[in-house]
């Protein structure tokens, strides 16, 4: 036989690994659920050996010969992360004909594609009523002993948010720990910040040329920072954004502990390394868990964080998550998982401001958070209309300049102004475009068209118009607040239709808490600038005040499941602002927001101490509702990780504090009417005998009827049922009507209020794969 040529073995070698990296390339990560109930006696209370053989079994052989020459095609590397708490399954690296053996092996449930999630204060306590002298924060003891933990970007342990002054020994029931990093030691955690762990191993798997320059708890981006300080920080003096919201920060439970789980990271959030963290956070013994970033709905039975919040809340964990940024339109929801606490965002009654003071001793106040000098003197003051063109701005020269929001974007002509790099800026818009002045700043102040109107008088009478600025001014007690925010998504949730979400709103715009050094707060010119504390905006930033006054409830009421404390914050929430009117939402135009913009309402942690009733629910109840949505077998035991759940009384009526009702049937005579039924129960856990009546505020073209109208308790814990229902066309016309329900007690002292909405959206649950 001839012998190879040097040419021909370089064929057969370049088409080897041309075929190596082609079945490399086709392979993905994937979740994957398996029934231990299958599990071979062998492999006796060693599951992770178990998942080791199948993964053996089913390795493509090419890739097992080949371990050398590639990071993840071992059977030891293919396995990523095994999971014990949030599902039984483990996370590994597939080929299509490695994922086609798994699913042929006993035991195999389903396997999930790795996917990765969206992530969506000085004043904001005292907004919401905290203080020292009466309500949650004494009764609690400010959250002392309960342990918050926070799935995210990491922590900055330096930032004097996380002092342990003032704080108690940490609790001996924690199990968690302090991982040595980059950057970061053990000895960096105190009675305040007991935990820190890192997970970046599904990163790793995902983008396996991927740099991590940060390998720790650190925190580079500053929303970890930011996320655990408003839920638990400690107490700060003098915290500010340069200048603005100027005061002591603290966050909603100050004497609360933190754990952070390190997860979500600059190159990517993959759902492998969250439920790896959520799994670790059970085990280390959480109380509170919050949550800020989310997936597109998706069915629950393929949404990791579904999943892996399922066994949280059978542990008694509660968990907060925001609603998402994806506003203002119905349906942009994330997070509607009906045992999660989705939070939508708000504004507070606080604004920051620039005064524009005129040639003629007038002054005018606008929006504004430039962040440079605190003023600039009196200089020429020119209209410019639209300021379309930056050639055209450059010509002006050293002069403030007027712009009007007209066809050109408001954003475009900031940009455009900036560019120019003139004196500064006046522009009059109704649009609020405060957060583009967070990262780039410049001298600029936001007016509205009535006040614009007085500038553009003056420069038309005036022969030498001119202006002087002056920044970094803070207003407190702002009317009307709180307003939805606009970026805050929207209900009904795609994933479980027949559980109103969001549930209700917290802070989210513009929230002063602490920050990461390594992350620059803003741009001025071409500096960047860095801080201890930073003003952003978002559900991100809602959903940690949630879980700060989840932990003072929990601290005021241990025996208190999670939606018994879920309940007490929904029907104790704000339907009122600060103005004694409706709350407002603006989608084309300022209207009473509807509870699939702010659920029940706004937070109120002091009234949420004492809730006079409330809804409870368990696992049972959240398996009755999911065996109603005609999952399969398999769908139901991917949540509920057991074969042995309960499907005998299935019900999409959990028993929630809020109620939503479809009219959409378009194929019925418009003029048939249909009856729509609720039945809840309420728990009694005010102290004693107590006596309810039922108050329902009308809705257009719905017929509201409670049976019964009276609710008669003989003692603490008591339980009482009744029915709701509403009568209407089979088809509205509006897309959402809304009214409550509120059981009120004799002496006035406790009003149970539950938001109820009739909508003509669509009542179908998305589809999965599985």
């Amino acid at each position: 036989m001839d012998t190879p040529t040097p040419l021909y073995v370089c064929l057969l070698l370049f088409i080897h690994v041309s075929l190596l990296a082609s079945t490399v390339a086709q392979s993905d990560i994937y979740i994957v659920h398996m029934d231990l109930s299958a599990m071979p006696k062998a492999f006796s209370g060693h599951h992770m050996s178990w998942f080791g053989a199948i993964l053996s079994s089913i390795s493509d052989s090419s890739r097992a010969t080949t371990a050398s020459t590639t990071t993840t095609t071992s059977t030891s590397s293919n396995l990523i992360y095994t999971y014990s708490n949030v599902i039984n399954g483990f996370s590994a690296r597939l080929s299509p004909s490695e994922l086609k053996g798994l699913k042929n092996s006993p035991g195999f449930i389903s396997s999930i594609r790795d996917v990765s999630v969206k992530v969506h204060t000085t004043h904001t306590s005292q907004f919401l009523g905290l203080n020292s002298n009466s309500g949650a924060w004494p009764v609690s003891n400010y959250g002392k002993d309960i342990i918050i933990g926070l799935v995210d970007t990491g922590i900055w342990p330096e930032n004097e948010s996380f002092k342990d002054d003032g704080m108690t020994e940490i609790p001996s029931r924690w199990k968690g720990e302090c991982i040595n990093g980059t950057k970061f030691d053990s000895s960096m955690c105190n009675k305040k910040l007991i935990g820190a762990r890192f997970y970046n191993k599904g990163l790793i798997a995902n983008i396996p040329n991927v740099t991590i320059s940060m390998n720790s708890t650190r925190d580079t981006q500053g929303h970890g920072t930011h996320t655990s300080s408003t839920a638990a920080g400690n107490y700060v003096d003098g915290a500010s954004f340069f200048g603005y919201a100027r005061g002591t920060a603290r966050g909603m439970a100050p004497r609360a502990h933190v754990a952070m789980y390190k997860a979500l990271w600059e190159d990517g959030h993959y759902t492998s390394d969250i439920i790896a963290a959520i799994d670790q956070a059970i085990l280390d013994g959480v109380d509170v868990m919050s949550l800020s970033f989310g997936l597109d709905e998706i069915p629950l039975y393929e949404d990791p964080i579904a999943i892996a919040t399922f066994a949280a809340m059978e542990k008694g964990i509660f968990i907060t998550s925001s609603a998402g940024n994806d506003g203002p339109y119905f349906g942009t929801l994330h997070n509607g998982t009906p045992w999660l606490l989705t939070v939508a965002a708000g504004t507070i009654d606080r604004e920051f401001k620039g005064i524009v003071t005129l040639g003629n001793g007038v002054s005018i106040k606008g929006a504004s958070l430039y962040v440079g000098n605190s003023s600039l003197g009196q200089v020429p003051l020119v209209f410019m209309n639209t300021c379309e063109s930056v050639k055209d701005l450059k010509e002006v020269g050293y002069k403030i300049v007027v712009c009007r929001d007209t066809n050109e974007s408001i954003s475009n002509q900031i940009y455009n102004v900036m560019s120019a790099r003139l004196a500064g800026g006046v522009f009059i818009s109704n649009t609020s475009v405060l957060k583009l002045f967070v990262r780039k700043s410049f001298p600029a102040v936001i007016m509205n068209l009535q006040d614009g109107r007085a500038i553009l008088d003056y420069i038309k009478k005036s022969s030498d118009p001119k202006a002087s600025l002056e920044f970094q001014k803070t207003l407190l007690g702002t009317k009307p607040a709180p307003n939805v925010a606009i970026y805050s998504s929207r209900g009904p949730s795609q994933s479980c239709p027949s559980v109103l979400k969001p549930d209700l709103m917290a802070p989210g715009s513009f929230v002063l808490a602490s920050w990461s050094l390594t992350s620059p707060v803003v741009e001025v010119g071409s500096h960047r600038l860095y801080s201890n504390f930073n003003l952003i905006s978002g559900t991100s930033m809602a959903c940690p005040h949630a879980a700060g006054v989840a932990a003072l409830l929990k601290g005021a009421h241990p025996e208190w499941s999670p939606a018994a404390i879920r309940s007490a914050m929904m029907t104790t929430a704000d339907s009122l602002d600060n103005t004694f009117n409706p709350i407002i939402e603006f989608v084309d135009n300022y209207e009473p927001a509807s509870p699939l913009a702010m659920g029940a309402g706004h937070i109120n942690p002091n009234k949420a101490l004492d809730p006079g009733l409330i809804y409870d629910a368990n696992a049972q109840d959240y398996i009755r509702l999911l065996c109603a949505m005609n999952y399969t077998m398999k769908q139901i035991q991917m949540i509920t990780r057991s074969p042995s759940y309960n499907c005998s009384s299935p019900s999409l009526d959990l028993n929630y504090p809020s109620f939503i009702a479809f009219f959409n049937d378009n194929k019925s005579s418009p003029d048939a009417k249909v009856v729509q039924e609720f039945q809840r129960t309420v728990t009694n856990v005010g102290n004693g005998m107590s006596i309810y009546t039922a108050k329902v505020t009308p809705m257009d073209g719905i017929q509201v009827k409670v049976v019964p109208d009276k609710l008669v308790f003989g003692q603490k814990y008591e339980k009482q049922s009744y029915k709701l229902s509403l009568e209407g066309p089979r088809l509205i016309k509006e897309a959402v009507v809304h009214g409550s329900l509120s059981w009120i007690d004799v002496d006035g002292k406790h009003v149970v209020r539950s938001p109820v909405v009739a909508t003509s959206l669509s009542s179908k649950p998305i589809s999965g794969q599985n």
